[in-house]
C-alpha cells in the first residue's frame, strides 16, 4: 500500500475527505519526527507502535574490501516497535 492508497483508506473509514486525511498524516509524520529529534520521549500507541530514539555505540568494524580495521563513530537512530496487537495480526 502506498500513501495515496493509505490517504483513501483513512478517508473512506473515518468520513474524513481525502484532503482532510491527507493532512492528518502529514500531521502525524511531523508529530513522529520531532519526537524522535527531541529523543528525550517515546510516542507510543499501545498495542500498534511505539517510536523513539535510539543510539549505537561507537565501535570498530571492518573494510571488507580491504580487511583494513576503521573506527565507527557513535550514532543516533530512529527506533521502531511493533506492539502486541501488530504482532498478532501478522502472526494470523
Amino acid at each position: 500500500m502506498n500513501r495515496k492508497e493509505l490517504i483513501s483508506e483513512i478517508a473512506s473509514k473515518t468520513g474524513l475527505s481525502q484532503t482532510d486525511a491527507d493532512k492528518v498524516l502529514d500531521a502525524f509524520q511531523e508529530v513522529v519526527f520531532d519526537v524522535v529529534a527531541k529523543g528525550d520521549d517515546a510516542l507510543t500507541l499501545p498495542g500498534f507502535l511505539k517510536f523513539e530514539q535510539g543510539s549505537r555505540a561507537a565501535r570498530e568494524g571492518r573494510n571488507p574490501a580491504t580487511g583494513e580495521t576503521i573506527q565507527i563513530a557513535a550514532s543516533k537512530t530512529a527506533k521502531v516497535t511493533a506492539g502486541t496487537k501488530l504482532k498478532a495480526a501478522a502472526a494470523g
